[in-house]
């Protein structure tokens, strides 16, 4: 029996995204750990109480989102110093991906800190490849898995998804990432090809900024996981947003989905698994299209590369 330790992500953070990363990694973790303990402290504040628990794991992992990047000091969430690795070494990553795309290469200390934190024992499980490549530049070794939230998004599942126009659709918008043209664009296409428009608010932000594209003409849905699950579970309805998690979700739900890549994150799990991804500047041209046309979702789950990344725990 052994105790596994994952540094969550979604503990003391501002966006419920992370919420649905961090469930799908303690759901697939506990596949390949049936019959250890698990335990979870937060990776985004720096650890007092939670570093026994760290110290006395087997495995430690760090559950996905973009905290790798060429300068961990100013661009990353994840809290941690070099003094941590004293303590704080061996981590394993489990779909977690690069922050934006950059053309400057780690600095000095970004490659010494995660030289010392990140373990060089196992593969790394990352979001797509364009961190793989990043992380073994660095020399460690990687593979592109995409994040935990879309390992269950087989052929199987995916055939189960509606491939026409639902009557009513989900949007969402991103605080951190707004483009009003654009966004307004959106929500006047959604207003012309379905009946009624639903709103989620990832982050507190979302809201606001909704109320000024949209005005009175959405229906807000509570901030939670669950009220988004409840939607989600009691109607066919379309997901067209520019939340990359909310819109896996939808998939999860067998929902008909058209995430609106505004970043590095949904480009590239475009690119490598054929993610329901839109160009945030093509929505002029095709968006409407791909609201009405019949298509089918086909994701490309890298089932080789999340074996291999697994079974290195169990052998």
């Amino acid at each position: 029996m052994r105790r596994i330790v994952i540094l969550n992500t979604a503990v003391n953070d501002t966006n419920l995204g992370n919420k649905i990363i961090m469930e799908a990694v303690y759901l697939w973790l506990r596949t390949v750990f049936r019959s250890d303990f698990i335990y979870e402290v937060p990776a985004l504040e720096y650890l007092t109480v939670g570093r026994a628990l760290v110290v006395n794991a087997d495995y430690v992992f760090l559950g996905g989102t973009n905290l790798l990047s060429s300068n961990m000091r100013e661009t990353s969430e994840w809290r941690v110093r070099y003094k941590d690795t004293l303590w704080l070494n061996d981590v394993i990553l489990m779909g977690v991906g690069w922050w934006q795309y950059e053309d400057i290469p780690p600095t000095t200390c970004s490659r010494l800190l995660l030289s010392r934190v990140l373990t060089k024992r196992f593969i790394h499980s990352v979001r797509d490849s364009y961190t793989a490549k990043k992380l073994r530049s660095m020399g460690f070794k990687a593979v592109s898995t995409g994040c935990p939230t879309i390992w269950g998004l087989n052929s199987e599942h995916c055939s189960l998804i509606r491939t026409k126009r639902a009557e009513n659709v989900l949007l969402t918008f991103t605080e951190y990432n707004q483009s009003p043209r654009y966004d307004k664009l959106l929500f006047d296409i959604l207003r012309k090809n379905y009946s009624k428009i639903y709103f989620w608010p990832q982050m507190f932000g979302d809201y606001r900024y909704a109320k000024s594209i949209c005005g009175n003409n959405i229906v807000f849905v509570d901030p939670s996981i669950e009220a988004l699950d409840d939607l989600l579970k009691t109607q066919p309805i379309d997901y067209v947003g520019t939340r990359l998690h909310a819109g896996i979700r939808a998939l999860q739900h067998k929902q008909r989905t058209i995430i609106v890549g505004i970043d590095n994150r949904a480009i590239e799990m475009r690119k490598d698994f054929n993610l329901p991804v839109i160009a945030r500047g093509d929505i002029p041209n095709e968006l409407e299209k791909w609201i009405n046309s019949c298509w089918k979702t086909e994701i490309y789950i890298p089932e080789k590369e999340i074996g291999e990344w697994c079974r290195q725990f169990t052998v």
